[in-house]
C-alpha cells in the first residue's frame, strides 16, 4: 500500500464498508456505497478515454456527486481540477484553458456558463451533468446524465496500481491576478495537508496502514461549512475519510441550517472561515424564536480568514468547554501551524500566533531565518513536503520555489514575526499589505479591530492612494440594521487596539461585504469601492 490518496480512502473503505461516510443535503453514503459509485464513474471516464495524468473539472455546489467523482478521478489515476462556481466568464475560461480540461462534471445549475466558455475550449471533449432540479438547456449535443453514466457500469475495483508521486491539482484564487494551479504529489499534500503529520505532537505516520488503525479507535463527525472547491473542505473530507472518520457538508452556507446540522447530525466539530462564517453563527444563537441541540459539540476549527477574539469569546461564553483551535497555511504551503485557543486566553497581537508544523520557517528579505523575539518582519516558507510548482507557469514557480543552502522552499507570500518562544505570529498576505509613509500596515490586524465595534457587522481593509503618504488605511464596513456611525467614533473606538498609523483614514459604508464563498474578504472588489465611492466623513 501507497500514500496515494486514492489507495488511502480504498483501505478506509475496506476496514469500515458500513459505516456511514457522507451525509450532504439528504443524501447518505455509507463507505462500501461510495465506494461502489465512484468505481462505476472511474469506469465511465475510462471509457471516455480519460487516464493517468489527465484533468476533469468539478464544477458545482458542495454534494455527494463532488466526492464522488474526486474519488473516481482519482481511482484512475487522473487529476481532477476544482472550480470555483463564483467565477465569471472571464475567469472561467482561463481557469478551464490553463488546466486543458479533458472533462467536465458540473451542476446543470451552471449549463449557460459552460456553454459561454466551450467554443474556446477545444480539448474538452466529454460533459457529464448532476441534475439539480434547474432546467437549464445542455449546452451541446451529447451531454451525458450523471446518473446514467453510472448506472451502466461496472462497480468493481480492478484498476491499475497507482504510486505516491501521482499528481493532485488544487486551483487557488488569491487575492490578485487569475487562479493558480498548485501542482502536488500525492505523498506530499499527504503529510502538509492530509493528517500526515499530527498536529498535536508534531510527529509523523510512518506507514499508511496507521490511517486506519486511528478509525478502529475513534469515530467523529465532522461539518467542514465551506465549499469544497477550497483547499480547507477538500481535506477535511478526503484526510478524515483515510481514519473512517463521518463527514457532513451543505450547500449553501445559512447558520440556523449549520446549528440545525449540528443537532441532527451530532456533529463533534465544524470547520470554520474565520468572523465571516463564526460571527453569524454565534450571533444565530441568540435568536429568541430557536433552540438548537448543540451538546454534541466540542470542538470549533478556523483557518484562512482572521477569527477576531472578541468572536472567540462569545462561542466560549455559548460553549465553555469548547475547543477553539486557529491554523494557519496555504494551498502552496499546507498547514504551517495551529494554535488551541483557551477560554482565559483569546487575546490576538495582530493575526494569529500558532506553533509552526513540520518544517515551517520563516525567512527574512535575505533569506536568513527570522530570529526568536527579534521583532523582525519576515515571510513563511517551507521545506520538505511542498508542492512541485505552479501548472503553466514557470515564472510564478521560479519566484515562489527556491533554494536556500541546497535546500527546496515555498514561500507563497504570508507575512509573520517569530515569538520569543519559536512561536510564528501570521500578520497577512504581501499582495494587500498597505505601505503608508514606509510603515506596512497588514489589512487583517485593523480588521480585526474594526469588525469588534458593536455597531459594525462586518469590515475589510485595503490601501488607499495619498498624495502624502503613498497609501492610507481605507475601511469599508457594513452596519448591523438601524446603526449609524461616522469615521472618528470607529477611529475613536479603534486607537486603544492598534496603533495610531493604523487607524482608518477613510471610510465607506455598504450593505454587504463581499466575500467568497468560503469567507475571504474580496480585496479586489474593496479596492473597487475605495476608487469609485465617496467616503463617509
Amino acid at each position: 500500500m501507497s500514500f496515494n490518496i486514492a489507495d488511502l480512502f480504498e483501505a478506509a473503505v475496506d476496514a469500515f464498508p458500513e459505516r456511514e461516510y457522507l451525509v450532504a443535503n439528504g443524501k447518505r453514503r455509507t463507505y462500501a456505497e461510495m465506494e461502489d459509485r465512484a468505481n462505476r464513474l472511474a469506469h465511465k471516464l475510462q471509457g471516455l478515454g480519460v487516464g493517468p495524468g489527465d484533468h476533469v473539472g468539478i464544477y458545482a455546489y458542495n454534494s455527494v456527486e463532488w466526492v464522488e467523482a474526486l474519488w473516481a478521478v482519482f481511482k484512475l489515476r487522473a487529476i481532477w481540477i476544482n472550480i470555483n462556481y463564483r467565477y465569471v466568464e472571464e475567469e472561467l475560461r482561463y481557469l478551464m484553458g490553463n488546466a486543458g480540461l479533458k472533462a467536465l462534471i458540473y451542476a446543470r445549475e451552471f449549463s449557460d456558463r459552460v456553454g459561454t466558455v466551450l467554443p474556446d475550449l477545444p480539448g474538452l471533449d466529454h460533459l457529464i451533468v448532476i441534475e439539480d432540479g434547474s432546467e437549464e438547456f445542455d449546452p451541446r449535443d451529447g451531454v451525458l446524465a450523471y446518473e446514467d453514466a453510472l448506472a451502466s457500469e461496472s462497480p468493481e475495483r480492478d484498476f491499475e496500481p497507482r504510486f505516491d508521486d501521482d499528481l493532485y491539482i488544487l486551483y487557488t484564487g488569491g487575492t490578485t491576478g487569475m487562479p493558480k494551479g498548485v501542482v502536488w504529489r500525492h505523498k506530499d499534500v499527504v503529510y502538509a495537508l492530509g493528517g500526515g503529520v499530527d498536529p498535536t505532537t508534531n510527529t509523523r505516520i510512518q506507514e499508511p496502514e496507521e490511517f486506519v488503525a486511528k478509525g478502529h479507535a475513534m469515530t467523529l463527525t465532522h461539518f467542514p461549512i465551506a465549499p469544497l472547491m477550497h483547499g480547507a473542505t477538500q481535506w477535511s473530507v478526503m484526510g478524515r475519510s483515510f481514519c473512517g472518520d463521518r463527514i457532513v457538508l451543505v450547500d449553501k452556507f445559512d447558520p440556523h441550517t449549520i446549528w440545525k446540522l449540528v443537532e441532527t447530525e451530532r456533529a463533534n466539530s465544524v470547520m470554520i472561515t474565520g468572523d465571516a462564517m463564526g460571527k453569524p453563527l454565534i450571533e444565530a444563537l441568540s435568536d429568541d424564536d430557536v433552540s438548537y441541540d448543540h451538546s454534541s459539540l466540542f470542538a470549533v476549527v478556523s483557518s484562512a480568514a482572521i477569527f477576531s477574539a472578541p468572536v472567540k469569546d462569545e462561542f466560549f461564553k455559548k460553549f465553555p468547554s469548547l475547543f477553539i483551535t486557529d491554523a494557519i497555511g496555504s494551498s502552496e504551503s499546507g498547514n504551517n501551524g495551529m494554535t488551541m485557543v483557551s477560554k482565559d486566553n483569546t487575546t490576538m497581537k495582530s493575526g494569529p500566533t500558532v506553533t509552526i508544523l513540520g518544517d515551517t520557517v520563516v525567512f527574512d528579505e535575505d533569506k536568513n531565518f527570522v530570529e526568536p523575539g527579534s521583532g523582525v518582519i519576515g515571510r513563511i516558507a517551507r521545506c520538505g513536503d511542498i508542492p512541485v510548482g505552479y501548472l503553466n507557469d514557470p515564472v510564478k514557480t521560479a519566484e515562489t520555489f527556491f533554494e536556500v543552502d541546497g535546500i527546496r522552499y515555498v514561500m507563497p507570500g504570508d507575512f509573520a514575526t517569530v515569538e520569543e518562544d519559536g512561536s510564528v505570529t501570521l500578520l497577512g498576505r504581501g499582495s494587500v499589505v498597505i505601505n503608508s509613509g514606509g510603515e506596512k500596515i497588514f489589512p487583517e490586524e485593523v480588521e480585526s479591530a474594526v469588525r469588534s465595534h458593536p455597531d459594525i457587522y462586518d469590515a475589510i481593509v485595503v490601501g488607499a492612494a495619498d498624495e502624502r503618504w503613498g497609501q492610507t488605511v481605507a475601511a469599508i464596513v457594513a452596519l448591523r440594521d438601524d446603526r449609524t456611525i461616522d469615521l472618528a467614533a470607529v477611529q475613536e473606538f479603534c486607537r486603544n487596539k492598534v496603533a495610531g498609523y493604523k487607524l482608518p483614514r477613510r471610510l465607506f459604508l455598504v450593505d454587504t461585504i463581499l466575500r467568497s464563498p468560503s469567507g475571504k474578504p474580496d480585496y479586489r472588489w474593496a479596492a473597487d469601492i475605495v476608487e469609485h465611492q465617496t467616503p463617509v466623513r
